[in-house]
């Protein structure tokens, strides 16, 4: 029984590796639009107008991510192959799945990124993978995938490998020297709810991988400074991803476990996915889907965080008591309604710090109204010109000539600047 089971095996690896090339790309394209980190932020510039080599990572522009600068990244975004060993509850490709499975081999993931690139579809390749035999053999292989680009093509276009922590240290090296980002899944925003609905996986392992990455980051921009030639390494740092809701983590939660991976590993960013039901969905998974609000929510978080000087216990403080934040208002209104000993806030007099507190104003804003104050008195209509809707702000600001008088601590002021929730549909 065994040997008849092993032959199964054998001869439907074969027919994976022999579907055409379309059928699987379209398989494994499909697969890997569960992970969302795969902005293209943060990497060196390169390009190809010295007449050598092939790619850039400039310019505008299969997946859309966005840089600071607000540029349009297009990137391929596949898995190398959708076979896994491990069992995570959550993951639609977990070996227990009845899925259609295929695989491609680092010289197909080569060919189809290059074609693509000449094509002008793409600027960059976003590869990821099952665990396929094991974690070693399959990291080894997306790292081919790297090396053959860059060594043999001179590729110059971004590369973002998905790394895999089990594997051992010296492959996860080699993958930093010549991917552009590096990332690994923290999955889920609890050690419990980890072990619990991904039992082949370790959050001590997981972190420890991911404090190796980091060490080597800084160490790499260490040398660049002090020897020219010194190797790059991950120019574009680390990223991970959280799925929200297949656990009972707390919104709260999750900020701070996200906030503690930024300050221990320096990330460049922690991505959110709202977790999503799948076919044939394990018992101990939920049933629904969470808003999809709720992903936005951490996100909008995450940026309070990281460009508007909110600690990780302010953002919570705008969660409900139960540790959830509100789907009617953003979390920077929820703040301030909470705390509205802070306000109003003098437009024309208030620091920087304080003026990005204001619900409604963001960092553009605020730095063209400290950059007009030194000029002229701010007065509503500025304000307005800067923002979208004025109403937001209305109660939390003063100008020359508009003082909200009794309108900040008004009762029902919530129920005024709320937004009914509604969970947008697309096939609606």
């Amino acid at each position: 029984m065994m040997l008849l089971a092993l032959r199964w095996v054998r001869t439907y690896i074969e027919h994976m590796a022999q579907a055409p090339v379309l059928d699987r790309l379209k398989i494994l394209a499909d697969a890997a639009k569960y992970d969302a980190s795969c902005a293209s932020s943060g990497t060196a510039k390169r390009n190809s107008r010295d007449g050598k080599g092939i790619g850039s990572t400039e310019g505008m522009g299969i997946c859309h991510a966005y840089a600071p600068d607000g540029r349009c990244i297009s990137l391929l975004k596949l898995l190398l192959t959708n076979h896994c060993i491990f069992d995570c509850h959550y993951c639609i490709n977990r070996k227990s799945s009845n899925v259609v499975r295929a695989r491609f081999t680092p010289q197909e993931v080569v060919d189809l990124t290059l074609s693509f690139y000449r094509r002008n579809y793409i600027e960059g390749l976003f590869l990821s993978s099952g665990i396929v035999k094991s974690s070693n053999h399959t990291m080894e292989q997306l790292i081919e995938v790297a090396r053959i680009l860059r060594e043999e093509h001179d590729f110059r276009g971004y590369i973002h490998l998905k790394t895999i922590p089990e594997a051992d240290p010296e492959l996860m090296a080699q993958a930093g020297l010549w991917a552009d980002r590096v990332s690994i899944n923290v999955e889920l925003p609890t050690d419990a709810g980890l072990s619990r609905l991904a039992p082949d996986k370790s959050a001590p392992q997981i972190e420890g991988a991911m404090g190796n990455l980091s060490h080597a980051i800084a160490d790499a921009k260490d040398a660049q400074k002090h020897f020219r030639r010194a190797p790059r390494f991950a120019p574009a740092g680390q990223s991970t991803q959280m799925i929200v809701g297949a656990d009972g983590a707390s919104d709260a939660q999750i900020v701070g476990k996200a906030s503690t991976l930024y300050d221990r590993f320096g990330l460049r960013r922690v991505y959110y996915s709202a977790f999503s039901p799948i076919p044939e969905a394990s018992a101990v998974l939920p049933l629904k889907r969470p808003p999809l609000l709720r992903e936005h929510r951490l996100y909008q978080s995450d940026w309070l965080m990281r460009f508007y000087g909110f600690a990780p216990a302010e953002v919570q403080q705008a969660a409900e008591p139960d540790g959830m934040l509100p789907l009617d208002i953003d979390p920077k209104l929820a703040w301030a309604l909470k705390f509205r000993g802070r306000f109003p806030v003098d437009l024309n007099r208030a620091p920087r710090e304080d003026l990005l507190r204001v619900p409604g104003l963001g960092t553009k804003a605020v730095s063209a109204i400290l950059a007009a104050r030194r000029h002229r008195t701010i007065r509503l209509d500025d304000v307005a010109r800067l923002t979208v809707s004025i109403k937001k702000m209305r109660p939390f600001i003063v100008t020359v000539d508009w003082r909200p008088t009794l309108l900040t601590d008004r009762l029902d002021l919530r129920a005024r600047l709320a937004v009914p929730a509604k969970q947008m549909e697309l096939f609606a």
